[in-house]
């Protein structure tokens, strides 16, 4: 008898939470809306800030005031929180666990804020590990922080001398962000309940925050300088209890120049960041994701069995027609050897964008080349439609695997050692320099515009599918020529001094960024590993 017992209290609930309770709320959304306003006047009086717009805030003098905000509608011009439970719920979880996600949205949009939270959190968060949690905060959430981010907002957060950030939102989700990148000095938001390494998906015991009454508790009687919030009535009560207030209304949110962070802006360079998802998954992006999903593992597999199977020409056509957008600049060298019978192979020295670079030189080209790597999956490996050689890390033994492979022909090497998204060049290791007299620099640039190619923490045998699964992934190649041999360590330079003028000389083509980061730093970051792929 207890189990009916429980199962009806839990129906009971149910019923009132999400029919009764939940048609009252959306009655009333539709109010607020305007449906059931006869005079349109009332309307706009209703939503009237009580407060002054963040334009109006002045920047000077602030250095030793402090400033309390949300991450949620102050911070962020995202008027929803969706989209991030929503890259938690792919990155962290599954894609079973995000299209259940995207299937609760319709409902989602009938319940008040604290219930669409709860729900949110459960399914994002309900079996969730903590170590996949902290992986995504680290290495997948801050770059969409970073686009996302306020300008005009960012402008009073800078001028402050202490930022506290109280949100509804779970603490975990937004912590790693404001401290690392923003240098906030206080994070307090909903704590998790978690058994062992999972997260349950509920709050812990002491519930979801409320923003007024987690000011006063931190704060006590003192009241903080300046208090930053949404227009909405439930930051009214919270911007009330600072000394000056202001709102983000929906207009200063817009993706104005005003409003735009530009990366150019950041507080801190984004260098590295993982995850597959190349969009910000709002419903409606998400939902076409999801209808292109059949579509795109089709043309994936179709992409690489024409790579495979077919000559560089009509494999080139062909992919060329599926949507590729290929693209070739500059001119294959003919390089001829000077002494008789002696012939030494080129060697083509890339940028490393995903790791198809080496087939689409090969293919653009329309000659055999083989490929160096030092870490590169058993799975892509064989499916690879040229051949590579792997790499093992020891200077000697790579150095003259690699001479060998030059006697044999000619050879392509991505000297950085690892991917890299953003517009930085890695650290280019000097082995190269040594080994050859005729060196090819070749700028690889790559876009795509629903998945990402490259992994550090995901399985990267499936890297190459995610690149071919974009409706119309672009790779432009541009051939800058031979090196001239007094660039060259046959000319008296030294490798080290080769390596980082070919470093240059690539990014100022490509309009990047030189860095000394390595692939070391790379994998540390974003896997807490060295990048070692294990020969399985």
């Amino acid at each position: 008898m207890v189990f009916p017992m429980v199962f009806l209290k839990i129906m009971d609930w149910v019923v009132y939470q999400i029919l009764a309770n939940s048609c009252y709320r959306a009655a009333r959304k539709m109010r607020s809306y305007g449906f059931f306003v006869r005079n349109p006047s009332l309307k706009t009086s209703q939503q009237y800030p009580f407060f002054p717009s963040v334009t109006k805030c002045c920047l000077e003098g602030r250095g030793s005031q402090t400033l309390v905000c949300d991450v949620d509608g102050a911070l962020l011009r995202s008027r929803s929180f969706f989209p991030y439970f929503m890259l938690v719920a792919f990155e962290g979880g599954s894609i079973f666990r995000a299209f259940l996600l995207l299937s609760s949205w319709p409902f989602l949009w009938f319940l008040d804020s604290e219930l669409r939270l709860r729900v949110m959190i459960f399914i994002s968060f309900c079996g969730l590990r903590i170590k996949d949690m902290q992986t995504v905060g680290r290495s997948v959430l801050p770059k969409f922080y970073l686009e996302n981010i306020n300008r005009q907002v960012y402008d009073i957060w800078g001028s402050t001398g202490s930022r506290v950030v109280f949100t509804g939102v779970p603490k975990v989700m937004v912590e790693g962000f404001l401290k690392e990148f923003l240098s906030a000095n206080h994070v307090i938001g909903t704590e998790l309940q978690t058994v062992g390494q999972y997260f349950t998906g509920f709050p812990s015991g002491c519930g979801f925050l409320v923003k007024s009454s987690a000011l006063k508790e931190f704060f006590g009687e003192k009241k903080p300088d300046i208090g930053l919030g949404s227009s909405s009535l439930h930051d009214h009560h919270f911007l009330s209890m600072c000394k000056e207030s202001y709102v983000v209304t929906e207009e200063d949110s817009k993706s104005s120049p005003s409003s735009v962070m530009t990366r150019n802006k950041y507080p801190k360079p984004l260098v590295f960041h993982d995850g597959r998802l190349a969009f910000f998954p709002t419903p409606s992006a998400t939902l076409a994701m999801f209808l292109w999903l059949p579509l795109g593992i089709f043309l994936a597999i179709y992409r690489i069995c024409i790579g495979i199977f077919l000559p560089y020409k009509m494999a080139n056509l062909l992919g060329i027609w599926s949507g590729i957008d290929l693209k070739l600049k500059g001119e294959d060298i003919n390089h001829h050897s000077e002494s008789g019978n002696r012939r030494k192979g080129v060697l083509y020295v890339c940028s490393h964008r995903t790791l198809l670079d080496p087939v689409f030189l090969c293919t653009t080209l329309g000659r055999s080349l083989t490929a160096v790597t030092y870490s590169l999956s058993k799975t892509s490996e064989i499916i690879a439609p040229i051949r590579t050689v792997r790499l093992t890390r020891d200077r000697k033994k790579d150095g003259e695997t690699m001479q060998r492979l030059l006697s044999e022909g000619d050879l392509v090497v991505c000297p950085e050692g690892t991917t890299c998204r953003e517009p930085y060049l890695l650290r280019f290791s000097s082995l190269f320099a040594e080994l050859a007299d005729e060196i090819v620099p070749v700028a690889m640039y790559t876009h795509v515009s629903m998945f990402y190619g490259t992994t550090a923490s995901g399985l990267k045998c499936l890297d190459p599918i995610f690149f071919l699964m974009n409706p119309r992934p672009s790779y432009h190649i541009h051939v800058l020529g031979k090196l001239p041999k007094e660039l060259t360590c046959a000319g008296g330079r030294s490798c080290c001094e080769v390596a980082n003028c070919i470093q240059r000389q690539l990014a100022d083509a490509l309009g990047f960024e030189c860095t000394t980061l390595t692939r070391r730093d790379k994998y540390m970051m974003l896997a807490g590993n060295e990048g070692v792929v294990q020969n399985k």
